[in-house]
């Protein structure tokens, strides 16, 4: 979120709670009348984060943070006051919800300070004040809904440390995961080249073909790790679509004919006229539909039907194709089912476990949607919603 997002929405903010020129009108004359306060409420903020264990913790820099700290407050009150509310005053709000962040101050401490603030405030301003008693009223009311507004602007900024921290964490346990997935897979290749070498290496009587068989399973072995490696680099660098009309029919019936089903499975088309062009990177969508389409093949060693089916959807005022590939194969199991697009899960006996997770990506980035819906025993369907092209 940029500094003109953050702006647009404390504007939002300030119409919902009833915000006018004269709040802040209002807040800048109170401002004279405040200020010969701020050194007692910043010391008396700091002398009771000293009493309490959670939020003593966090002030590790001794009397030059605490110093440091109570300068700080003093500008934000100058601030509070100063009747200029634009998207700077905004940047500085937010900028002090990311330092309470960064301090490993927890946000219920930080409410809290606020509320300790809120009250000392209104017990001077209340004490000082000279004029009506509906003035005072009047001026406390603007008072609170801008300190309201600057608690939702810290609470933003703690929600977006939260997300980014969220999403680093998240990057690490797929990075584990991914590590552990590749561990898996280069593994058995190569412990299978370990142990063809070691017999050419000491096998005193070795035929000719002995050793031929052994160098042809080296060979298939690397070939083996090599795909792991591709598919991986595919995965990690997988270019933003370059997107254009794609004709349905043309891309079901290429990808049948570079993956041509078994003799025992039938095949079943509909809808392939019917449906308009989608729109989308020609290259990616055949992936996508390849990896189904042999998915479907894979689950039907023994034969079974095979359908595909395209028909026009209509979303959100938008235009959508929709590819359905269905299956008559053993099904997925209701556990299986919720990790089938997770990198380097497969439910193959010998599979690498990226070609669904690549084919999510690829729908994701075209803005559209990859389901998948199975019963065990009765199949199961993935389907593809992408833009139909204008």
């Amino acid at each position: 979120m940029d500094v003109d997002q953050r702006y647009a929405r404390f504007q939002q903010l300030q119409s919902y709670v009833g915000w006018q020129e004269g709040d802040g009108e209002r807040l800048r004359q109170l401002g004279p009348l405040v200020e010969s306060h701020f050194d007692d409420l910043t010391a008396d903020f700091y002398a009771e984060i000293e009493r309490h264990e959670a939020t003593r913790q966090v002030m590790v820099g001794g009397q030059q943070q605490v110093e440091r700290l109570q300068a700080t407050l003093k500008l934000w009150l100058g601030d509070l006051f100063s009747g200029i509310y634009d998207a700077a005053y905004v940047a500085r709000r937010w900028r002090v919800g990311l330092r309470h962040v960064e301090i490993g101050l927890d946000q219920q401490f930080a409410n809290a300070a606020l509320s300790r603030i809120r009250a000392a405030l209104t017990e001077r301003i209340a004490a000082d004040w000279k004029g009506s008693a509906s003035d005072l009223i009047a001026t406390l009311i603007s008072l609170h809904r801008l300190l309201d507004l600057d608690l939702a602007i810290i609470e933003d900024a703690y929600r977006y440390e939260y997300v980014l921290a969220q999403k680093r964490t998240e990057r690490f346990v797929a990075i584990g995961q991914m590590a552990s997935g590749i561990a898996h897979e280069l593994r058995n290749p190569l412990n299978v080249i370990q142990t063809s070498v070691f017999y050419l290496r000491n096998a005193r009587r070795a035929t000719p073909e002995k050793q031929a068989e052994h160098f042809d399973r080296i060979q298939r072995q690397v070939a083996i790790a090599d795909s792991v490696i591709g598919a991986l680099s595919d995965f990690a660098k997988l270019p933003l679509p370059n997107v254009g009309p794609v004709e349905v029919r043309k891309l079901v019936e290429e990808t049948l004919a570079n993956h041509p089903p078994g003799e025992r499975v039938s095949v079943t088309l509909s809808g392939l006229d019917e449906a308009p062009p989608l729109r989308g990177d020609s290259r990616q969508i055949s992936i996508v539909l390849a990896n189904l389409v042999r998915n479907a093949n894979d689950a039907m060693p023994d034969g079974g039907r095979l359908s595909i089916c395209a028909e026009p959807h209509q979303e959100g005022g938008s235009r959508w194709v929709r590819l359905t590939v269905a299956d008559s194969g053993p099904g997925i199991s209701a556990e299986q089912i919720y990790r089938i697009f997770e990198p380097f899960f497969s439910t193959k006996v010998r599979g690498i476990g990226l070609g669904l997770a690549i084919c999510r990506a690829i729908v994701d980035n075209h803005g559209g949607k990859l389901r998948v819906s199975s019963t065990p025993g009765d199949g199961s369907r993935f389907s593809v919603t992408v833009p139909a092209a204008d």
